[in-house]
Protein backbone atom coordinates (compact mmCIF):
# COMPACT_ATOMS: atom_id res chain seq x y z
CA UNK A 1 0.00 0.00 0.00
CA UNK A 2 1.47 3.51 -1.12
CA UNK A 3 2.22 5.81 2.00
CA UNK A 4 1.19 9.62 1.60
CA UNK A 5 2.98 12.16 3.27
CA UNK A 6 0.36 14.27 5.03
CA UNK A 7 0.55 16.78 7.93
CA UNK A 8 -2.25 17.86 10.40
CA UNK A 9 -4.48 17.21 12.95
CA UNK A 10 -7.81 14.70 12.66
CA UNK A 11 -10.25 14.99 15.62
CA UNK A 12 -12.13 11.74 16.11
CA UNK A 13 -14.61 10.49 17.73
CA UNK A 14 -13.29 7.17 19.06
CA UNK A 15 -15.37 4.15 20.17
CA UNK A 16 -16.70 2.67 23.15
CA UNK A 17 -14.18 -0.95 23.00
CA UNK A 18 -10.87 -0.38 20.90
CA UNK A 19 -8.05 0.98 22.72
CA UNK A 20 -6.66 4.43 21.67
CA UNK A 21 -3.69 2.70 19.60
CA UNK A 22 -5.84 0.23 17.73
CA UNK A 23 -8.02 3.39 16.85
CA UNK A 24 -4.91 5.40 15.30
CA UNK A 25 -3.64 2.58 13.47
CA UNK A 26 -7.45 1.99 11.54
CA UNK A 27 -7.24 5.53 10.99
CA UNK A 28 -3.83 5.48 9.33
CA UNK A 29 -4.52 3.27 7.03
CA UNK A 30 -7.74 4.12 6.10
CA UNK A 31 -5.73 7.61 5.09
CA UNK A 32 -2.36 5.46 3.97
CA UNK A 33 -0.51 8.09 5.81
CA UNK A 34 3.59 7.74 6.85
CA UNK A 35 3.30 8.71 10.38
CA UNK A 36 0.72 9.01 13.45
CA UNK A 37 0.25 9.48 16.86
CA UNK A 38 -2.24 10.72 19.36
CA UNK A 39 -2.94 13.37 21.87
CA UNK A 40 -3.70 12.04 24.62
CA UNK A 41 -4.40 8.04 25.42
CA UNK A 42 -8.44 6.83 26.06
CA UNK A 43 -9.02 3.77 28.04
CA UNK A 44 -11.17 1.50 26.17
CA UNK A 45 -14.17 1.62 28.26
CA UNK A 46 -13.77 5.58 27.38
CA UNK A 47 -15.08 7.42 23.85
CA UNK A 48 -14.90 10.77 22.98
CA UNK A 49 -12.68 13.06 21.45
CA UNK A 50 -9.40 11.84 20.61
CA UNK A 51 -7.04 14.05 18.26
CA UNK A 52 -5.35 12.10 15.89
CA UNK A 53 -1.83 13.45 14.34
CA UNK A 54 -0.32 13.19 11.39
CA UNK A 55 3.12 13.59 9.73
CA UNK A 56 4.36 16.90 10.67
CA UNK A 57 1.69 17.14 13.55
CA UNK A 58 3.45 14.94 15.73
CA UNK A 59 5.93 17.30 16.55
CA UNK A 60 3.63 19.19 18.61
CA UNK A 61 1.91 16.63 20.79
CA UNK A 62 2.82 17.83 23.57
CA UNK A 63 0.93 20.82 23.46
CA UNK A 64 -2.14 18.76 23.08
CA UNK A 65 -1.40 16.27 26.30
CA UNK A 66 -0.58 19.59 28.38
CA UNK A 67 -4.27 20.78 27.31
CA UNK A 68 -6.87 21.66 29.63
CA UNK A 69 -9.86 18.34 29.37
CA UNK A 70 -13.20 17.91 29.98
CA UNK A 71 -15.11 14.87 30.11
CA UNK A 72 -18.86 13.77 31.27
CA UNK A 73 -18.53 11.15 33.38
CA UNK A 74 -21.27 8.05 35.03
CA UNK A 75 -20.12 7.66 38.37
CA UNK A 76 -21.80 4.78 40.32
CA UNK A 77 -22.33 5.07 43.87
CA UNK A 78 -22.41 1.72 46.33
CA UNK A 79 -19.85 -0.57 44.18
CA UNK A 80 -16.17 -0.44 44.78
CA UNK A 81 -13.67 -2.30 42.34
CA UNK A 82 -9.88 -2.84 41.67
CA UNK A 83 -9.65 -0.76 38.71
CA UNK A 84 -11.59 1.83 39.35
CA UNK A 85 -13.76 1.32 36.95
CA UNK A 86 -16.90 -0.90 35.34
CA UNK A 87 -14.20 -3.69 33.87
CA UNK A 88 -13.08 -4.42 37.06
CA UNK A 89 -13.29 -7.26 40.03
CA UNK A 90 -15.54 -5.65 42.57
CA UNK A 91 -14.06 -5.26 45.37
CA UNK A 92 -17.17 -3.92 48.29
CA UNK A 93 -21.08 -3.34 47.66
CA UNK A 94 -22.54 -0.41 50.30
CA UNK A 95 -26.00 0.73 50.57
CA UNK A 96 -26.41 4.04 49.37
CA UNK A 97 -28.10 6.73 51.40
CA UNK A 98 -27.09 10.12 50.46
CA UNK A 99 -28.97 12.90 50.11
CA UNK A 100 -28.69 15.66 47.26
CA UNK A 101 -27.04 17.90 50.17
CA UNK A 102 -24.43 15.42 51.43
CA UNK A 103 -23.52 15.18 47.02
CA UNK A 104 -23.13 18.08 46.42
CA UNK A 105 -20.99 18.94 50.06
CA UNK A 106 -18.81 16.47 48.76
CA UNK A 107 -18.38 17.72 44.98
CA UNK A 108 -17.61 20.73 46.27
CA UNK A 109 -14.46 18.84 48.22
CA UNK A 110 -12.75 17.51 45.04
CA UNK A 111 -12.99 21.25 42.92
CA UNK A 112 -10.24 23.39 42.88
CA UNK A 113 -6.10 22.38 43.39
CA UNK A 114 -6.19 19.10 45.32
CA UNK A 115 -3.77 16.42 45.92
CA UNK A 116 -4.77 12.84 44.00
CA UNK A 117 -3.10 9.84 44.29
CA UNK A 118 -2.84 7.99 40.53
CA UNK A 119 -4.58 4.30 40.76
CA UNK A 120 -2.39 1.23 39.92
CA UNK A 121 -4.13 0.59 37.02
CA UNK A 122 -2.39 3.40 35.06
CA UNK A 123 0.29 3.74 32.88
CA UNK A 124 2.80 5.09 35.20
CA UNK A 125 6.05 3.10 35.75
CA UNK A 126 7.79 2.24 38.63
CA UNK A 127 11.10 -0.05 38.07
CA UNK A 128 10.60 0.46 34.42
CA UNK A 129 7.19 -1.25 34.64
CA UNK A 130 3.29 0.27 34.11
CA UNK A 131 1.63 0.35 37.17
CA UNK A 132 -1.10 -1.89 35.67
CA UNK A 133 1.40 -4.91 35.16
CA UNK A 134 2.27 -5.03 38.82
CA UNK A 135 -1.56 -4.68 39.44
CA UNK A 136 -2.69 -7.43 37.18
CA UNK A 137 0.63 -9.38 39.11
CA UNK A 138 -1.60 -8.93 42.33
CA UNK A 139 1.21 -6.23 43.53
CA UNK A 140 0.61 -2.97 44.99
CA UNK A 141 3.35 -0.29 45.59
CA UNK A 142 3.41 2.93 47.22
CA UNK A 143 2.55 6.02 44.97
CA UNK A 144 2.57 9.81 46.06
CA UNK A 145 -0.37 12.26 45.62
CA UNK A 146 0.69 14.49 42.77
CA UNK A 147 -1.53 18.22 42.46
CA UNK A 148 -3.97 18.14 39.93
CA UNK A 149 -6.58 21.20 39.09
CA UNK A 150 -10.37 20.46 38.99
CA UNK A 151 -11.40 23.73 37.15
CA UNK A 152 -14.95 22.80 37.09
CA UNK A 153 -17.30 19.75 38.19
CA UNK A 154 -20.88 20.02 37.67
CA UNK A 155 -23.91 17.46 38.45
CA UNK A 156 -25.32 17.12 35.31
CA UNK A 157 -28.09 14.60 36.83
CA UNK A 158 -28.72 11.91 39.12
CA UNK A 159 -30.78 8.50 39.11
CA UNK A 160 -30.47 7.12 42.32
CA UNK A 161 -27.12 5.27 42.74
CA UNK A 162 -26.11 6.80 38.80
CA UNK A 163 -24.72 9.97 38.89
CA UNK A 164 -23.50 11.97 36.19
CA UNK A 165 -20.91 15.00 36.20
CA UNK A 166 -18.92 17.37 33.80
CA UNK A 167 -15.58 17.55 34.30
CA UNK A 168 -13.07 20.44 32.89
CA UNK A 169 -9.48 19.46 34.53
CA UNK A 170 -5.69 19.38 34.16
CA UNK A 171 -3.30 16.94 32.49
CA UNK A 172 -2.78 14.04 34.19
CA UNK A 173 -6.37 13.59 36.38
CA UNK A 174 -7.32 10.45 36.55
CA UNK A 175 -11.31 10.24 36.11
CA UNK A 176 -11.56 6.81 37.63
CA UNK A 177 -9.44 7.99 41.14
CA UNK A 178 -11.97 11.25 41.00
CA UNK A 179 -14.87 8.47 40.96
CA UNK A 180 -13.02 6.07 43.98
CA UNK A 181 -12.15 9.46 45.49
CA UNK A 182 -15.99 10.62 45.66
CA UNK A 183 -16.93 6.95 46.90
CA UNK A 184 -14.69 7.34 49.29
CA UNK A 185 -15.72 10.76 51.00
CA UNK A 186 -19.24 9.21 50.48
CA UNK A 187 -18.60 6.24 52.67
CA UNK A 188 -20.61 4.32 49.82
CA UNK A 189 -17.53 3.35 47.69
CA UNK A 190 -17.81 4.24 44.26
CA UNK A 191 -16.30 3.45 40.18
CA UNK A 192 -16.48 5.07 36.79
CA UNK A 193 -19.06 3.53 34.58
CA UNK A 194 -18.95 5.76 31.86
CA UNK A 195 -16.83 8.68 30.45
CA UNK A 196 -16.85 10.55 27.28
CA UNK A 197 -14.25 12.83 26.89
CA UNK A 198 -15.99 15.94 25.47
CA UNK A 199 -13.02 18.71 24.51
CA UNK A 200 -9.22 18.96 24.74
CA UNK A 201 -7.87 22.41 24.82
CA UNK A 202 -10.02 24.51 22.58
CA UNK A 203 -10.66 21.22 20.32
CA UNK A 204 -14.62 20.41 21.02
CA UNK A 205 -16.39 16.93 20.47
CA UNK A 206 -18.72 18.55 18.34
CA UNK A 207 -16.08 19.32 15.55
CA UNK A 208 -14.93 15.30 15.54
CA UNK A 209 -15.79 12.56 13.23
CA UNK A 210 -17.03 9.16 14.14
CA UNK A 211 -15.04 6.49 12.85
CA UNK A 212 -17.67 4.56 11.24
CA UNK A 213 -18.60 7.85 9.43
CA UNK A 214 -14.91 7.72 8.17
CA UNK A 215 -15.11 4.57 6.82
CA UNK A 216 -17.82 5.57 4.73
CA UNK A 217 -15.94 8.42 3.15
CA UNK A 218 -13.58 8.64 -0.61
CA UNK A 219 -10.34 9.37 0.07
CA UNK A 220 -10.21 13.17 -0.35
CA UNK A 221 -13.35 13.67 1.42
CA UNK A 222 -11.17 11.73 4.83
CA UNK A 223 -8.48 14.11 4.15
CA UNK A 224 -10.98 16.90 3.99
CA UNK A 225 -11.07 16.24 8.18
CA UNK A 226 -7.58 17.34 8.91
CA UNK A 227 -6.93 20.28 10.28
CA UNK A 228 -3.62 22.59 9.95
CA UNK A 229 -0.56 21.12 12.09
CA UNK A 230 -0.74 25.15 14.05
CA UNK A 231 -4.33 24.08 15.46
CA UNK A 232 -2.58 22.50 18.26
CA UNK A 233 -0.77 25.69 19.04
CA UNK A 234 -3.14 28.58 18.69
CA UNK A 235 -2.99 29.01 22.44
CA UNK A 236 0.63 29.62 22.23
CA UNK A 237 1.14 33.94 21.13
CA UNK A 238 2.53 34.51 17.65
CA UNK A 239 5.42 35.56 16.06
CA UNK A 240 6.41 35.90 12.57
CA UNK A 241 9.83 36.26 11.67
CA UNK A 242 11.01 38.31 8.15
CA UNK A 243 13.19 36.01 5.32
CA UNK A 244 16.53 36.53 6.93
CA UNK A 245 14.75 35.44 10.47
CA UNK A 246 13.64 32.45 8.92
CA UNK A 247 16.87 31.09 7.58
CA UNK A 248 18.50 31.29 10.81
CA UNK A 249 15.72 29.97 12.88
CA UNK A 250 15.42 27.30 10.00
CA UNK A 251 18.83 26.49 10.61
CA UNK A 252 18.49 25.83 14.13
CA UNK A 253 19.72 29.22 15.06
CA UNK A 254 18.66 31.62 17.50
CA UNK A 255 17.94 35.30 15.96
CA UNK A 256 17.64 38.30 17.50
CA UNK A 257 13.39 39.15 18.41
CA UNK A 258 13.33 42.13 16.54
CA UNK A 259 10.23 42.44 14.22
CA UNK A 260 10.36 43.25 10.94
CA UNK A 261 9.79 46.67 10.71
CA UNK A 262 11.61 47.10 13.94
CA UNK A 263 9.41 46.43 16.58
CA UNK A 264 10.59 44.34 19.11
CA UNK A 265 8.60 40.97 18.73
CA UNK A 266 6.42 40.63 22.35
CA UNK A 267 7.38 37.65 24.02
CA UNK A 268 7.66 36.24 27.72
CA UNK A 269 11.59 35.84 28.62
CA UNK A 270 13.08 33.53 29.04
CA UNK A 271 11.38 29.69 28.83
CA UNK A 272 8.09 31.56 27.02
CA UNK A 273 7.04 29.28 23.76
CA UNK A 274 5.66 30.78 21.48
CA UNK A 275 4.45 29.67 17.62
CA UNK A 276 6.67 31.16 14.85
CA UNK A 277 6.14 31.86 11.12
CA UNK A 278 7.42 33.64 8.41
CA UNK A 279 5.98 36.45 7.73
CA UNK A 280 2.72 36.56 5.46
CA UNK A 281 3.70 32.45 5.14
CA UNK A 282 3.44 29.40 6.91
CA UNK A 283 4.72 27.72 10.23
CA UNK A 284 8.23 27.14 10.77
CA UNK A 285 7.72 25.84 14.42
CA UNK A 286 7.72 27.04 18.08
CA UNK A 287 10.19 28.74 19.72
CA UNK A 288 11.90 29.73 23.46
CA UNK A 289 12.46 32.69 24.53
CA UNK A 290 16.47 32.24 25.51
CA UNK A 291 18.53 35.30 27.02
CA UNK A 292 18.51 39.14 25.96
CA UNK A 293 16.57 39.58 22.84
CA UNK A 294 16.99 35.89 21.91
CA UNK A 295 14.16 33.47 20.14
CA UNK A 296 15.63 30.04 19.95
CA UNK A 297 13.88 27.47 17.72
CA UNK A 298 12.57 24.20 20.06
CA UNK A 299 10.43 22.45 17.22
CA UNK A 300 10.72 22.62 13.78
CA UNK A 301 8.73 22.11 10.52
CA UNK A 302 10.61 20.44 7.83
CA UNK A 303 11.53 22.36 5.02
CA UNK A 304 9.23 22.23 2.31
CA UNK A 305 5.84 22.45 4.34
Amino acid sequence: MRRLKLDGVLLLDKPVGPSSSAVLQAVKRLLQAEKAGHAGTLDPLASGLLPLLFGEATKFAQFGLDSVKEYVAGIRLGTSTDTGDAEGAVLERHAVDVDDARLAHALERFRGEIGQVPPMYSALKRGGQPLYTLARAGQTVERGSRRITVHELELIERAQDLVRVRVRCSKGTYIRQLAADLGSELGTGAHLEALRRTAVGAYRLDRAVALDDLQALGEEARRAWLLPPDSLLEALPRIDLDAAQTERFLHGQAVGREAPGGACLALEAPGGTCRVYREGGPLLGVGEAGPGNELRPVRLIRRGN
